[in-house]
């Protein structure tokens, strides 16, 4: 049951503190190593990231607080990449996972998106689990980042 005071908006860069200070802790609470030269770049600067490459990124908020995120980056051939999908520990088990996935998958389609990829790490059992229940499939990636080691798609 989701909380009746969440909002989910569109991130801007003022959100760039609080979308580092979320991804890295989930990051470190699942033996992650945050990247935020490489691999976590993009949350240095969303709206040129995400933004003007023709993306999106939103944000959840629970009573003001940015407890989930996640972004849509454009691929080729009219694919997106599903990145930055993360939920604060205190808000899962509470339906918010699936509705970020669900408003995700929902934006890809109103974009005119055909095809969602996503890499992911093993050891993050709850979203590969989501991910699987809505029909994504594995699929071998050769530019898989340093910490994830599973790659999924769903052809919208």
């Amino acid at each position: 049951m989701t909380n009746f005071n969440v909002k989910y908006r569109m991130a801007t860069n003022a959100d760039v503190p609080a979308l580092k200070e979320l991804v890295f802790s989930v990051l470190e609470e699942y033996g992650l190593k945050p990247d935020p030269d490489d691999t976590d770049l993009d949350l240095s600067d969303i709206e040129a990231f995400y933004f003007q490459k023709g993306g999106y990124f939103e944000v959840c908020e629970v009573e003001g607080c940015v407890v989930g995120s996640w972004g849509l980056y454009p691929n080729v051939h009219d694919s997106c990449e599903l990145r930055k999908m993360y939920l604060a520990s205190s808000q899962r088990g509470k339906g918010l996972g699936k509705a970020m996935l669900e408003r995700a998958l929902n934006k890809a389609r109103e974009m005119r998106f055909k095809r969602v990829e996503l890499e992911t790490a093993s050891v993050l059992k709850e979203a590969v689990g989501l991910y699987l229940k809505h029909g994504f499939t594995p699929i071998t990636n050769r530019h898989l980042v340093e910490r994830c080691d599973q790659a999924f798609e769903l052809y919208l």
